[in-house]
């Protein structure tokens, strides 16, 4: 479960601009805030199955648009390439090469 919501809240910072501000505040409520479905339907005025079932095909959203960009993928990919350039540089006792990769870890 845990590895889902890692996920969940990854795809979500990559992709939160393409939802609604209503599908945005559900999962804000859900994911980051960590309310139950009850008090997201509480404050929402809204059935525990609507928030359910609003969140469950937010998700299945989120999952579609990285199928299609995959820009969680390509940052999963520059993070491992930039700890082997960061690992070789170690290595190497290069410094410079070092500093660098830890710079751009960092903006990352």
């Amino acid at each position: 479960m845990l590895e889902k919501t890692t996920r969940i809240n990854a795809l979500y910072d990559f992709y939160q601009q393409l939802l609604t501000d209503k599908q945005r505040n559900y999962m804000e409520m859900y994911y980051v805030e960590d309310f139950s479905l009850g008090e997201i339907s509480e404050t929402s005025n809204v059935s525990r199955q609507a928030i359910y079932d609003n969140i469950r095909r937010t998700e299945q959203m989120l999952e579609e648009y990285e199928q299609k960009l995959g820009l969680y993928q390509k940052f999963l990919k520059r993070q491992s390439l930039l700890q082997e350039l960061l690992a070789l540089a170690e290595e190497n006792n290069d410094q410079v090469w070092k500093e660098k990769v830890e710079q751009i870890i960092e903006i990352e």
